[in-house]
């Protein structure tokens, strides 16, 4: 038997997200800041939206979030028309923003004294692993809520693992991006080395692929970062966003990321140069124009 679920917030990962969910038997009501994306995912996925987060949560075992940032996570679930306003006890609420592990234990608590469990469960995979539903899912929660949320998780992910209380897994999707930012700055400055020595580029990649050298970064993005295309991912804005949340969180704890501070400050760099747009692979743009090419 499918679960009676909501979803909240319908952008480019939230809304094939959802599509899956509703196409995995679960019945599923959504609920989007721009009410026409919300009429057309019902049109497309034959189920329901609602003109407010409480609205869409009514009578939900699980509402799912996927928006912005603490604060537009903080509007979607308090107040009078967020999604506690409209959950019964014995929900639960699981959030696949990528925001602090501070925001997911306030929200946590504010959910517990209304008997409603909560799970932070960022994503990696990009708009292309939401598409495919193969979406790997950290989660941080009680083993209890996990347990609940995770076979309706499987419908859009491939793994999906607790890795400890609420909040350790935006900890851990800290983690994802702290390691994203140094491959993906290790790797434009390889392909712009080899181009600036005469080598093909892809010759090159093709050997070293192979070898130590290999990573997800550079098997699905070497052909692009070559060919200077830059549409085919998560953007530089958001990615600012998240390394601002890494360097926060390591203040916080008393961990050193010197090569996080310096790849957030090279994508400053880029939304200087107006690639706010470009996805994170464009460092490589950045390195090219500071060599006037």
């Amino acid at each position: 038997m499918g679960a009676q679920v909501a979803f909240i917030g319908l952008g480019n990962m939230g809304y094939p997200m959802a599509g899956h969910l509703q196409n995995n038997g679960h019945s599923v009501t959504v609920y989007n800041r721009t009410t026409a994306k919300a009429e057309a995912w019902a049109a497309e996925y034959g189920g329901d939206f609602k003109p407010t987060p409480a609205e869409a949560a009514q009578g939900a075992e699980i509402v799912f979030t996927c928006v912005g940032n603490d604060d537009d996570l903080r509007s979607v679930v308090l107040g009078d028309a967020g999604i506690l306003a409209g959950l019964d006890g014995g929900a639960l609420i699981v959030d696949h923003t990528t925001a602090s592990a501070e925001v997911a234990r306030e929200l946590s608590a504010q959910a517990s004294e209304k008997g409603v469990g909560f799970i932070d469960a960022p994503v990696s995979g990009g708009e292309e692993g939401a598409k495919k539903g193969v979406l790997t899912v950290m989660c941080g929660g009680s083993d209890a809520d996990f347990a609940r949320a995770e076979p309706v998780i499987a419908s859009f992910a491939r793994s999906c693992q607790c890795l400890g209380p609420v909040g350790a897994g935006q900890l851990t999707k800290m983690v994802n991006q702290i390691c994203i930012a140094g491959v993906v700055q290790g790797l434009a400055e390889g392909i712009n080395f080899a181009q600036r020595s005469g080598l093909d580029a892809r010759k090159v990649i093709e050997v070293i692929s192979k070898g130590a050298a290999q990573s997800w970064q550079m098997e699905n993005r070497f052909e692009t970062m070559i060919d200077g295309a830059f549409e085919f991912g998560f953007a530089v804005d958001w990615m600012r966003k998240d390394l601002g949340i890494c360097l926060d969180e390591g203040r916080r704890n008393g961990a050193s990321l010197p090569l996080t501070a310096l790849v957030d400050q090279y994508y400053g760099d880029l939304q200087n140069l107006g690639a706010n747009r470009y996805d994170t692979s464009s460092l490589i743009y950045r390195l090219r124009a500071l060599d006037g090419k």
